[in-house]
């Protein structure tokens, strides 16, 4: 066994097999690499899948990642013998992180109460309040699924286990920010929260067929209705995000967080460019310079280069004849990192938010820039926008990193910046932020508790 440094799997128990049917999901279609397969994991392959995996690792910390499809759908006890696995699979020396990516809604107390025995974090898919959810989060029968995924975070609550509430942003949010951040932060409590952009990349003669679901027609089939979806093509479905929409989402969150909740909530953006800003990996292959270290294993032991790049053309091979760690750390997958960083256009090259953004995942480098370069990506404009909009409270929090300080110390710094230009303004006096209305009725003005300003362009 070759051993390799430290990476990350996410394992797929039931490959693509998922008990809802959301419209943006084109991985559903992934069952057409395995036709008429069960889309099962044996207990062989998941011991085999576990010995590899704690094999390979030299690192005291692996992570175990559960993945789908739904992997709930194996049924608690699968998760069971995998854990009873781990335990006497692994070294001395290790220790074990549990992940899983879930809809959420077969999720009840005996799920929770699993989870929290082994310090599971919890992926919970949400995209928002029910009007907002509902739009593509939807079943077999076509019907929301807000309600059941809401039960199974209660049982999760109630039991204290941790979870990442995962929305994606899509044509039908996209100008929501605020009002999904206060609803995951407010209503649901969570204090990690990741925002999945969707970029559903086609060509033209798939366009009808991508935007009605990736469906080919009506009918009971699933499997006959879902051709099988690649990376190709440079146009997007109606119901993928604008990248300019993108930015302004992202930015009016952060404005909303930078200002009170630091160190209180976390957002995978927001951490993963403070690390870029204070020069430590980011942690998240998408702004990372490479990638690569970043495998998918299917339910038959099948591995990719990456969960976006299930297809034939990234398989790396099969645990049953090649060990994971040698897939790993095989140059064909180290140079799939590579590429992402060798085939960066120029005008990426010249960026000044590069250092932040390294061209995004290469799932979606499909545009092409100004210069008629190709390999730019298509949320460029959005990324832009956003690392600009953040670099001076960003270098803040580095100043504040490097003098020993928390981060969180930063919205009361801003605070009392944004204060200090009122401190001496009379009752009768011009807004010192120059509105040209008195300050008693700008910002001195004051109705319960909220204080009413009004900001010049």
């Amino acid at each position: 066994m070759t051993f390799a440094p430290a990476y990350h799997v996410l394992a797929k128990p039931t490959g693509p097999i998922c008990n809802l049917d959301c419209e943006y999901c084109f991985f559903l279609s992934k069952e057409m690499l395995y036709p008429g397969d069960r889309f099962r994991m044996a207990d062989e392959m998941l011991e085999l899948y576990l010995r590899q995996l704690l094999e390979s690792h030299l690192t005291p910390e692996v992570t175990v990642a559960w993945q789908g499809g739904e992997p709930m759908m194996m049924g608690l006890d699968f998760f069971r013998r995998s854990v009873e696995l781990v335990d006497r699979l692994k070294r001395p020396h290790q220790r074990i992180a549990y992940t899983i990516q879930t809809n959420g809604v077969l999720v009840d107390e005996h799920w929770a109460e699993f989870f929290a025995e082994h310090g599971f974090l919890v992926g919970l898919s949400v995209d928002g309040p029910r009007e907002i959810h509902d739009r593509y989060r939807v079943d077999k029968r076509g019907l929301g699924s807000f309600d059941r995924v809401m039960a199974g975070f209660e049982h999760l609550k109630a039991a204290d286990v941790d979870v990442n509430a995962m929305c994606t942003v899509h044509r039908a949010n996209q100008d929501q920010g605020v009002e999904l951040y206060r609803f995951f932060r407010d209503e649901m409590g969570v204090r990690y929260i990741q925002f999945i952009p969707i970029v559903e990349r086609t060509t033209e003669t798939m366009l009808p067929i991508a935007n009605i679901g990736w469906k080919t027609g009506a009918g009971d089939s699933r499997r006959e209705k879902r051709p099988l979806y690649v990376l190709e093509g440079n146009l997007v479905t109606d119901r993928s995000v604008e990248p300019e929409a993108f930015g302004r989402f992202l930015t009016s969150i952060f404005d909303e967080w930078v200002r009170n909740d630091v160190g209180e909530v976390y957002v995978q953006h927001f951490d993963t460019a403070l690390a870029n800003w204070y020069g430590e990996p980011p942690g998240v292959c998408v702004f990372s310079e490479t990638c690569g270290a970043a495998v998918t294993i299917e339910h038959n032991g099948d591995v990719y280069s990456c969960d976006h790049f299930v297809e034939p053309d990234y398989l790396l091979g099969n645990i049953t004849e090649t060990p994971l760690g040698d897939m790993v750390r095989s140059e064909r997958q180290i140079q799939f990192g590579r590429d992402k960083r060798d085939t960066l256009p120029d005008f990426c090259r010249r960026c000044d938010v590069r250092f932040a953004c390294h061209g995004g995942c290469p799932k979606n480098r499909f545009r092409n820039t100004p210069d008629g370069e190709p390999g730019l990506n298509y949320l460029c404009a959005g990324y832009q926008h956003f690392f600009h909009h953040i670099d001076e409270p960003m270098k803040m929090m580095c100043e504040l990193l490097s003098k020993g300080r928390a981060p969180a110390e930063l919205p009361a710094l801003l605070a009392a910046r944004d204060a200090a230009p009122y401190a001496d303004a009379g009752r009768n006096d011009p807004c010192p932020c120059g509105s040209g209305t008195k300050y008693k009725r700008c910002h001195g003005a004051a109705s319960g508790e909220e204080r009413h300003a009004t900001s010049p362009e």
